[in-house]
């Protein structure tokens, strides 16, 4: 089959065996698969990826000298079962699949690591039990946008926002713009969203962002209808005093029941919710200074260097400090739902479509903010150029 093999820093367009399926696993034809801000990184900075793999306890992460498939966010169609499989649905049926497979007890990133080729090729082999047929007619375009989506709706669960509570997101490339239309999706009231770039700030309005900002014109903390009620430490202590002052005007009453009952509800005054998806050294310690007191911080944004932040700021502020990776397999069904659904339209994020001939030109073209936010790949197109 035809795939783009990334070696060394290179994306070459080569032939190569088309892989088995192998016990509980079945080969795919692509459909669509997603190039992700994660692979522009891996090309380059692999080994350092790498390290930090195996320290977690992945040794298998891709190296720079090994010829690689990536490609972790795409559609297809059913092609082959491998053996020992329930073979639940038809040849040709249209899927998605995490990312995710495993030989023996050995899991393999999909087209992050060498034992398991990717996407950017014509087929790909993926774990049954991992693998879910596309609902409602979705379109294959749409569906290869699972995986990203899911990360941002693994995102905003786990920030555990509330509809009436504002969400600022800080960065609109495609995580941002993903974590935004999840946020609406979820039926939060309030997006603010912040990013350098005019064609950007157009997407994420076009997502659904409630209020878009340039943050070299406008603080994205003030930028709310209604901004914070706490928006500095000297407010919290206020509101220490006004709540002492009200409870004990009333004779005998046991007021400590009320702090512990808001603290078991978790219903004590809090800041707004913040997602960070830029994912460059500084914008942490950039976004603990700027927040208002109180604050949830959610980092989605991947910094691949080293990274400072002043911790006596975030303790004054008391400010949480939340870090997220994926998504589990109910949240990746879940996405594929509400897509296929329509309470999510992915559409504004995808801004062009190569074929496996045009994926080192699309890999350059993602270096402009101002042209593209998500390309797709397209193994059967000729298209070379976006």
């Amino acid at each position: 089959m035809r795939a783009v093999l990334c070696s060394n820093g290179r994306l070459d367009v080569a032939d190569i065996p088309t892989p088995r399926p192998g016990p509980g696993q079945l080969l795919l034809t692509v459909s669509r698969c997603g190039i992700c801000g994660s692979d522009l990184h891996a090309r380059t900075h692999c080994d350092d990826l790498a390290d930090l793999a195996a320290a977690v306890g992945y040794p298998q992460f891709m190296r720079s000298d090994q010829q690689i498939v990536l490609g972790h966010e795409f559609s297809g169609e059913i092609a082959e079962y491998g053996p020992g499989t329930r073979r639940r649905w038809k040849a040709g049926t249209p899927v998605v699949a995490l990312p995710i497979r495993r030989e023996g007890r050995t899991p393999q990133l999909t087209g992050l690591a060498e034992p398991a080729p990717g996407g950017y090729a014509e087929q790909v082999v993926v774990q049954e039990s991992m693998t879910f047929p596309i609902p409602n007619g979705l379109s294959a375009e749409h569906a290869a946008l699972t995986e990203p989506m899911a990360v941002a709706w693994h995102a905003v669960r786990r920030s555990r926002i509330g509809k009436r509570e504002t969400a600022f997101v800080i960065g609109c490339g495609p995580i941002g713009l993903a974590v935004i239309s999840m946020l609406k999706a979820a039926g939060v009231r309030t997006v603010v969203a912040s990013d350098l770039s005019p064609r950007r700030r157009e997407l994420a309005a076009r997502c659904g962002a409630d209020v878009v900002v340039d943050p070299r014109d406008t603080d994205p903390f003030g930028a709310a209808a209604r901004p914070p009620r706490i928006t500095g430490v000297t407010d919290v202590l206020n509101l220490g005093f006004d709540t002492m002052d009200r409870l004990r005007a009333v004779p005998q009453l046991p007021w400590w029941y009320l702090f512990r009952g808001l603290h078991a509800l978790n219903a004590a005054p809090s800041g707004p919710v913040v997602f960070e998806c830029v994912g460059v050294p500084g914008m942490i310690d950039g976004i603990l200074t700027a927040a208002p007191p109180l604050s949830r911080v959610v980092v989605v944004g991947v910094c691949m260097q080293a990274d400072t932040f002043h911790p006596a700021m975030a303790i004054n502020k008391e400010i949480d400090v939340r870090f997220v990776l994926g998504y589990d397999p109910g949240e990746f069904r879940d996405t594929l739902h509400m897509l296929a659904d329509g309470r999510v339209d992915p559409a504004p994020l995808i801004t062009g479509t190569v074929g496996l001939d045009g994926v080192a030109a699309a890999f350059t073209a993602l270096g402009n903010p101002e042209r593209h936010a998500k390309i797709l790949i397209d193994p059967s197109s000729a298209v070379t150029d976006v």
